[in-house]
Order: structure tokens, then sequence, then C-alpha cells
């Protein structure tokens, strides 16, 4: 899709000027949207779902319960971003709405654990995909793939700080491959059932196995492989005709990710069972090798890049809510700049490398995955609580996409459920992930509300500041996008 010549005038008008471009248009936002989503949660989830729920037949419930409360989450999340018109996603909402307390806490939490953690779990699982088929029948040396993973990281970084325009087009690309992949996983799945192959789905409500008090985890993996339907609005002043573009964004992206997840779940389980899902490090390479046969060889690769592209869309957009965070005064102002020449938000995507290669490092898949969900889903509650708040307190406000007031109600209800049964379920992670979350309120108010910080060190801090700034050689943005 052309940008349009609005866009293509506000660019020859504001030619030469360093900011953030609206070069994101419809197809690149949807490509983005089911890009991210589509990434490792669907070749690692099955596991976690089926776990923690106890039998095929909720897993499956599970499965499409979080493609309908996702939609929920993403017209919530539309309704904001076609009203309160900047990027920064959760983060901008909350400020505007909660106050710079809550919204600092999310930013922090960004930092310190979000974008690192989703960050790990996806690379790991592309560096696992991408490297375990050379050591077949054997496991890969855990080593091994977190230098494969690393390297994976290194390279998006490095092409996020490039170009916005290829990173953007990459997406679009590995997007497409990924339905491919799904494809690929879902049509011999459904050859197999309407053939008759359905001795898995007997008894698929099984009580003796069903784990209610875990049933939380279960939503916690479920709504892992959905994440990713919140970050067209991290990216709203880069988004052509964001009034139209982000609600068209979401419903189309979500409305294929849902059907394609419960289809590729029916078709792990016409060829795996319950057993061999729960043993399998690798659901996909363990589904390829019975039902792909000669063509399982592909399915690992497949799966590395559609976990690439989860990585990159992720990156991509994480980094704007660092930039606003810093345009908004609420972290260091030297992550608000960009790239004189690329246009790109480098400081921001530079400085999140050293904590994802910690998550890397000392993280697995299932205890990263518990650790971050916590604070996600209590900010993204606290979010379409806000929407709520927003309507009763500025009810004659402009909304170019209005949802029933019911969407973010429910959908708020059910994020807070989750959140304080999974301090129920699993204690520990969930209790240093509350600690930390927390951890941000005595920063607020000793760095931002009153800061506390001695002239020395703030003058160290802007001296090495100024150097960062020439290095890379990047200014704050020249030209108001909001």
């Amino acid at each position: 899709m052309e940008i349009s010549q609005e866009n293509c005038r506000e660019e020859e008008k504001n030619e030469g000027k360093v900011y953030l471009k609206r070069k994101i248009t419809l197809l690149r936002a949807i490509s983005l949207n089911v890009g991210t989503i589509i990434g490792s949660g669907i070749f690692i989830s099955p596991k976690g779902v089926l776990k923690n729920s106890g039998n095929i037949g909720v897993s499956l419930i599970v499965w499409l319960a979080c493609g309908v409360l996702s939609m929920f989450g993403a017209l919530s999340y539309a309704d904001l971003g076609t009203t309160i018109k900047k990027s920064g996603g959760d983060y901008i909402y909350i400020l505007e709405i909660l106050g710079p307390l809550p919204a600092f806490i999310r930013v922090w939490v960004e930092f310190i654990m979000l974008r690192p953690g989703t960050a790990a779990v996806v690379s790991l699982a592309f560096g696992r995909y991408l490297i375990e088929p050379l050591f077949t029948p054997c496991h890969a040396p855990i080593l091994a793939v977190k230098l494969i993973t690393a390297s994976g990281v290194c390279l998006i970084i490095a092409l996020n700080c490039l170009t916005v325009r290829w990173a953007a087009n990459l997406q679009t690309v590995l997007a497409a491959l990924k339905l491919v992949t799904i494809t690929v996983c879902i049509v011999p799945g459904m050859v197999a059932l309407f053939s008759g192959h359905s001795e898995n789905f007997q008894n698929p409500f099984d009580s003796s196995s069903l784990t209610l008090d875990k049933l939380p985890l279960a939503f916690y993996s479920g709504m892992f492989a959905y994440g990713g339907w919140f970050f067209t609005t991290y990216i709203t002043e880069e988004i052509t005709n964001p009034e139209r573009n982000i609600p068209l964004t979401v419903i189309v992206s979500l409305s294929i990710v849902t059907i394609a997840y419960i289809l590729t779940n029916i078709s792990f389980y016409t060829f795996l069972t319950a057993e061999e899902v729960l043993a399998s490090e690798a659901v996909a390479m363990g589904f390829a090798d019975i039902a792909l046969k000669g063509f399982s060889t592909a399915i690992p690769f497949l799966v590395a890049l559609s976990c690439f592209g989860a990585l990159n869309g992720g990156i991509f957009a994480s980094a704007r809510m660092f930039v606003i965070a810093s345009r908004e005064r609420q972290w260091p102002y030297f992550f608000s700049m960009i790239h004189i020449r690329k246009h790109t938000p480098m400081p921001a995507l530079i400085f999140m490398l050293p904590l994802i290669f910690l998550m890397v490092w000392i993280g697995n898949i299932d205890e990263l995955v518990t650790f971050f969900s916590f604070p996600r889903w209590l900010f993204i509650g606290l979010t379409t609580l806000g929407l709520v708040i927003h309507r009763f307190k500025y009810p004659d406000r402009p909304r170019p996409f209005k949802v029933p007031i019911f969407i973010p109600i429910v959908f708020t209800v059910m994020c807070f459920l989750m959140v304080g049964m999974s301090l129920y379920s699993n204690p520990f992670s969930t209790g240093i992930s509350c600690a930390i979350t927390l951890s941000g309120i005595p920063l607020y108010y000793l760095m931002i509300y009153k800061p506390r910080v001695p002239e020395k060190c703030m003058a160290a801090f802007n001296f090495l500041t100024m150097k960062l700034q020439l290095l890379l050689t990047v200014i704050p943005q020249e030209i108001k996008t909001y």
C-alpha cells in the first residue's frame, strides 16, 4: 500500500528534519501485528496450556477464550489509540489517565523485565528451533542455543538501528512466511481428522486430569501466544491515517491469528497425544516428524523465522515506548534521541541489549513466561480500566473508534483475575515479579517526583550523555508528531 499524498506532502515539508516519519501503512501495521503475535508462542505454549488446563478439551477452550479476550483488549487499545494520538501504547494511556507514578512503573518494568524477558523467550525459541535439527536425535547444547540466540538479537537490533523501512519490510515478508508455516501445520491435521483419525480426541474432558487451581497459568501461556496485539498503539505517530488503520489492524490481525491458533492446536492433537505434547521440548518438531515426514526438516527453520519476526516486531515497537517516556521526562532524555541520518531511535534500541543478554543467559522459557506475565497483565488491565475511567471523565471527547463499554470492563476483570490467581498458583515466581514491579515506587520518588541525585552525579551523567550523543550522532526529535 502506498503512503498517502498527505503524508508525502508532510515529508516534503519537513525534509531534512529529524523525526520518526509516518512510514507504517495498513499492510505494514497488520504485518507488524500478525508477525509479532505469531512467534514462538504457538509452538511452545501448547505444552504450558495443556499442562495447566489438565486435558485437551479444556486446553482448546482456553485457546479460544484467549483469542476472544485478546480481541477485547485490542479493541479497547484501538479506542484509546484513536483518542489519545500519541505513540507509547499503554505507557502513554496510563500517564494521561492514571497519572505519572503508575506510568513510570510501567516503563520501569518494560525496561527491567518485560522487554528483556519477552525477547529472551522468543529468541531462545528461535535459537533452539534453528540449531536443534543439527543435533538430532540428541538435544542441542544449551550454550550453542544461547550463542545463536544472542546473534539473532544483535542482528535485529542492528537492522532496526539502520532503517525503519527495511525493518518494516522484513516484518511484512516474515509475516507472510508465518502464515505459510501455520498453513503447513494445519492442512495435514485437517486432512487426517476428516479422514477419521480422531482417536486422540476421545474423552477430551477427562476429569481425572483437570487442574482448576493451575488454570490461570494456562491462560498466561495462552495469552503469551497472543501477545503483541498491543504493539500497534506503540507506534501511533508513525502509522498513516491512524484513526482508520489502527482499528482495522487489530480486527483483521486478531481474527486471522485466533482462527489459525485453534486450527493449529487441533492439528497438533490429531497427531500427538496429550502425553507426547507434555513430553516435547519443541511441539512443532514432534508434530512435523509424524505428520510431514520428508518435509519435516523445513519446519524448524520456518518456526525459527517465525520467532525471528516476532522478535523484530517486539523490539521495533518497544523502543518507541522508551522514546516517548523520555520525551515525557520520565526516562533519561538520551533515550528520546533519533539518529540524524537514519531517523531511527538508536539509543533506545542499543540499550535494550544488556538486559536481554542477561535474561537469555540465566533464564529458561517456562520460568520467563510466568516471571514477566504478572506485570504485563497488571498494566494491560490498568490501561483498559483507564479507558472506562476516561469515558466517564470525558464523556464528550471525540472518539473516532468507540467500543461498547462492556468490552473493556470484561477484559479488565479477566486481567485482574489472572494476576490475582497467579499469586496463588505460583507464588514464588509471581512474588519476585511483583517485588521488582513495586521497586519502581521508591525509584520514582527518588529520580522523578523530587530528584535527590547529587549534583556531581548529575554532572557526570550529563557529560556521559553528551559524549554518547556525539558517538552515536543522535539528537532530539525536531518535529512534533502528535
